[in-house]
């Protein structure tokens, strides 16, 4: 059983290191486990703020009381809140900062897929490049909207989608054969196994105010995935 991460906790509130490819929340089925469900067996009552997609992971906040509830969830809604993300994007962006200013709709013809559309709702994304790694870049984002999908969708928009993006993207994962030559596998495998084979996405910092006032600022190392192909890319890079 998946023993949450905390970040941080306290009376009102609780923030979680979320892990890659589990729910947030529970889907409509309820059939699969989702961290929501997990809290409330320890928790008894626990309020949803906001949300991550089940392939990013990183810093999520949950309430545990309907006041702190009410504050946060407003907090999100107005902008008062302070979003960074880290993720990994195809090749090299053409400005190293930027902000990408593109209204988002749901696809008309594809459920579940969102698109840039003139008709959609106002979309800012800020973005700024960590590390540029040729075939790859680390790049940070900052989101002043909440839509659904919105980092993924605009980095699709740029021609730069997220790696590993079977939405927006290529999903195909990442092996090591795939940019360093001389790869050879060691004895024990058969095969070689992908280095990263999920969305390369982290939701890595929030920053906001709680109800008493007190400023949090709430951070989520780069994941050990993510990190190990950064380190290869480095290698291979130098």
């Amino acid at each position: 059983m998946y023993k949450p991460e905390i970040l941080f906790e306290n009376d009102q509130f609780i923030a979680i290191n979320k892990p890659a490819g589990l729910l947030s929340i529970p889907d409509r089925e309820g059939k699969e486990t989702s961290l929501k469900t997990i809290l409330r067996q320890k928790y008894g009552n626990i309020f949803t703020v906001h949300r991550l997609d089940r392939d990013t992971s990183g810093v999520i906040v949950f309430a545990k009381d309907e006041t702190t509830h009410k504050f946060l969830s407003e907090a999100f809604q107005h902008r008062d809140v302070e979003k960074f993300y880290q993720g990994l994007v195809q090749g090299s962006l053409p400005q190293p900062e930027g902000s990408i200013d593109l209204p988002i709709m749901e696809h008309p013809a594809k459920a579940g897929i969102m698109t840039v559309n003139q008709r959609g709702k106002a979309s800012l994304t800020d973005y700024q490049v960590i590390e540029d790694l040729e075939l790859y870049s680390l790049v940070q984002f900052r989101i002043h909207t909440g839509r659904t999908h919105q980092i993924r969708v605009h980095m699709q928009a740029m021609g730069h989608p997220i790696v590993c993006d079977e939405l927006y993207g290529d999903p195909k994962p990442i092996l090591i054969s795939s940019f360093k030559k001389r790869y050879k596998l060691s004895k024990a495998e058969e095969e070689e196994r992908p280095i990263l084979s999920r969305l390369a996405l982290h939701s890595h910092l929030l920053h906001f105010k709680d109800a008493a006032g007190e400023f949090h600022t709430i951070e989520a190392p780069l994941p050990k995935d993510i990190r190990a192909l950064l380190q290869q890319l480095k290698k291979w890079k130098a």
